[in-house]
C-alpha cells in the first residue's frame, strides 16, 4: 500500500478514534445524569408533599443574583413562592412564572432569607443568603445558644413560605465574641446549588390536611 493510503487510513482512524471517544464522553455524562435524577426520585418516597420534576434550562444574566430559570411554569400550575429542592435540600424558591417557564431565587442569594431550625434540639434561627454559592449566615442566635459545627439546619415551617423539616445547611462555623449577644455563624447549603440540573417543585400541603 502506498504512504498516502497510509496516510488517509491513519488520518480517518484518527477521526474515528475522536469520534469515539467524544461519545464515550457523552455515555459517561449520561450515566451520571441518569444517577442524579435516580437519586432526585428516590428522594421523593420520604417526602409528604406532592413534587414535580423540573430541568433546569438557564442562569440569570445578572451574576449578582442567584436565579435559575426551570422548563416548567404556569401550564404546569408552578406559582411564585413554591419551594424549589433537589435530592440533597432546599434549593430556593419560585419569583416569577410565564407560560412555560419559572424563574427561581435560589437561598445563596444576598436577598433571600428562609426560618430555620437546629434538627438536633430544635432552636430557631434565620439563614440568609451571602451572595456566595457555598455559604449562608445564620442570625438571631444568642451567643449562648445550644449550635455547634456540623448542626444540620432544616426549614421551621415559621412565615408559613416553606413546609417543616428539609434540610437547609450544615454550619461550617461559629464565633462566640465577648460583649456580643449574638454568634456569628456560617453554614454551608446541603443543595447542590451550582451543579444541578435536575430539581423538584414542591406542591406544600396544608398542614392541618396532612395531619386529617
Amino acid at each position: 500500500r502506498s504512504r498516502q493510503t497510509l496516510l488517509e487510513d491513519n488520518s480517518h482512524l484518527r477521526r474515528e478514534n475522536l469520534v469515539l471517544k467524544g461519545r464515550l464522553q457523552q455515555m459517561a455524562s449520561l450515566q451520571a445524569d441518569n444517577a442524579r435524577l435516580r437519586s432526585l426520585l428516590n428522594s421523593t418516597a420520604l417526602l409528604r408533599d406532592d413534587v414535580l420534576v423540573a430541568e433546569v434550562v438557564g442562569v440569570a444574566p445578572d451574576p449578582v443574583r442567584h436565579q435559575l430559570i426551570l422548563d416548567k411554569g404556569d401550564d404546569a400550575d408552578v406559582y411564585p413562592g413554591q419551594p424549589l429542592i433537589d435530592a440533597n435540600g432546599l434549593m430556593g424558591q419560585v419569583v416569577e412564572v410565564s407560560q412555560f417557564h419559572a424563574r427561581v431565587l435560589l437561598i445563596t442569594d444576598a436577598t433571600h432569607s428562609v426560618p430555620v431550625q437546629v434538627n438536633r434540639n430544635g432552636v430557631r434561627a434565620v439563614a440568609e443568603g451571602t451572595g456566595s454559592l457555598d455559604r449562608l449566615e445564620i442570625h438571631h442566635v444568642a451567643a449562648t445558644t445550644d449550635i455547634q459545627e456540623g448542626d444540620l439546619l432544616v426549614t421551621s415551617g415559621l412565615g408559613q413560605r416553606f413546609p417543616i423539616g428539609y434540610p437547609v445547611a450544615t454550619v461550617t462555623a461559629i464565633e462566640r465574641d465577648p460583649g456580643q449577644a449574638f454568634a456569628r455563624i456560617t453554614a454551608r447549603p446541603t443543595a447542590a446549588l451550582d451543579r444541578v440540573r435536575h430539581v423538584l417543585l414542591v406542591f406544600a400541603r396544608d398542614e392541618s390536611e396532612a395531619s386529617g
